[in-house]
């Protein structure tokens, strides 16, 4: 699988899945992962800051600790999806679907939520502000 950056360059083309690669502590800053399907993907702990993620699917995905730090989510069906942890610091979730996702001491501090569905996701302790 080829995992480009956002500027077209490859990130890595060595493994099967995100998820290998992610375990193998690719750092997946930037990576272009547009309508990309994820259902299900652990991701624990990846670094995705900077990574478009835009209409990706990431139902029930496993995302907790990860980094998506300015991330671009728009669009993105995270049904389900743990992000217990996760840093959402600035990032994008317009429209997203966030409905029936564990964001428990999630930090979602200047994140566009703008027309996301959170209805029945678990917000405890996460970080609201700005």
């Amino acid at each position: 699988m080829t995992i480009t950056h956002i500027d077209g360059s490859v990130i890595t083309d060595q493994y099967d899945s995100i998820e290998a690669a992610a375990k193998a502590g690719v750092n997946l800053s930037g990576a272009n992962l547009w309508d990309a399907n994820l259902r299900g993907a652990n991701l624990t702990g990846a670094d995705l800051s900077y990574a478009n993620l835009s209409y990706a699917t990431l139902w029930y995905a496993n995302l907790r600790g990860a980094d998506l730090w300015n991330a671009t989510l728009s669009g993105a069906y995270l049904v389900g999806a743990n992000l217990t942890g996760a840093n959402l610091t600035g990032a994008d979730l317009t429209d997203a679907n966030l409905s029936y996702a564990t964001l428990w001491y999630a930090n979602l501090s200047r994140a566009n939520l703008t027309d996301a569905n959170l209805s029945r996701a678990d917000l405890t302790d996460a970080n609201l502000t700005g």
